[in-house]
């Protein structure tokens, strides 16, 4: 596979800062040297320059709406025009404003669906007219989406539909967005429901219908709050009760082996949050999985 690296230094969706390092930490932690260890070929871009922040209007209390805007036009545009599969490393999970909405006009360009799976804590289904805190990484579904509430940002080429996406590892939900995404069609796998299931089932039946619908695109935005901040700890919105090691490992050689995924998002990391880089390790170690490493692949570590 022909795999672009794209750094996205984003670190104005909210007000607590460190998300800026995260691509250089995925870069530090070999993500390059490791999926070329896999035989996939492999170029980074570096980082996306978003230009001078644009001039917004709007409530008040948003956090950086200018930056976030002009975050949002370029990395909509660098990811419309990638070929092969592009690894956003970000940088805030404000970023799939501009990811998603990019790769969705990609698969509109090529005739194509999107279909998004989302590994988060939260639904990021606020719009900076519901959002009480002013913080603008919860806001990036409502976004590609098309939901009302984003005059002044950019123009959305293709929404996603809402049917088309699949929520897994939920566990902070406002009750706004909870009573808003209740009321579509998109799959809502919240961690007590994972408790009683276990992930495997509900991904296979997501995977099912994404394999159903033909010639499709897959993308996974993986939030480090999807995995329990016992094992991941660089992240600013630390959530009990997340994935575990071997849970994110199953879901990512799941996708992996659908054959289905086309894109991915990379986003929260804080690496001034981080423990000797074992947040960054962990998040490559991840998108190994999903490119075609297994379990039986890991060697042993020897700590003596």
């Amino acid at each position: 596979m022909d795999i672009t690296l794209i750094g996205a230094p984003l670190d104005c969706g909210k007000t607590r800062a460190g998300c800026l390092m995260g691509p250089d930490a995925y870069r530090v932690a070999g993500i390059a040297e490791t999926l070329r260890g896999l035989g996939h070929g492999v170029t980074d871009f570096g980082n996306v320059d978003p230009g001078q922040d644009w001039t917004m209007e709007g409530p008040d209390h948003l956090v950086h709406p200018g930056a976030v805007a002009a975050w949002t036009d370029a990395l909509m545009r660098r990811g419309r025009e990638i070929g092969g599969m592009p690894i956003f490393l970000g940088g805030d999970h404000a970023l799939a404003l501009g990811s998603v909405a990019g790769m969705a006009a990609r698969a509109a360009d090529r005739g194509r669906d999107l279909f998004v799976i989302w590994l988060d804590a939260h639904s990021d289904f606020h719009t900076p007219l519901t959002t009480d805190s002013g913080n603008l990484h919860g806001t990036p579904v409502a976004y590609f989406t098309g939901q009302d509430g984003f005059a002044g940002f950019p123009d959305l080429p293709h929404p996603v539909d809402l049917a088309n996406i699949c929520m897994m590892g939920l566990r902070s939900v406002d009750p706004g967005e909870r009573d808003r995404l209740a009321a579509t069609q998109a799959r809502l796998h919240d961690m007590r429901g994972i408790d009683e299931t276990g992930f495997a089932p509900p991904l296979r039946d997501f995977l099912a219908q994404v394999a159903a619908a033909g010639d499709v695109d897959l993308h996974v935005s993986l939030d480090v709050d999807f995995l329990d901040p016992s094992i991941a700890p660089a992240v600013g919105t630390t959530v009990p009760g997340g994935a575990t090691f071997r849970e994110a490992h199953l879901v990512m050689e799941m996708l992996s082996e659908s054959g289905l995924v086309t894109s991915l998002d990379l986003v929260e990391l804080n690496p001034a949050l981080d423990e000797r880089g074992r947040t960054a390790r962990l998040m490559v170690e991840l998108t190994a999985s999903l490119l075609g490493k297994r379990v039986f692949d890991r060697p042993t570590r020897s700590f003596g």
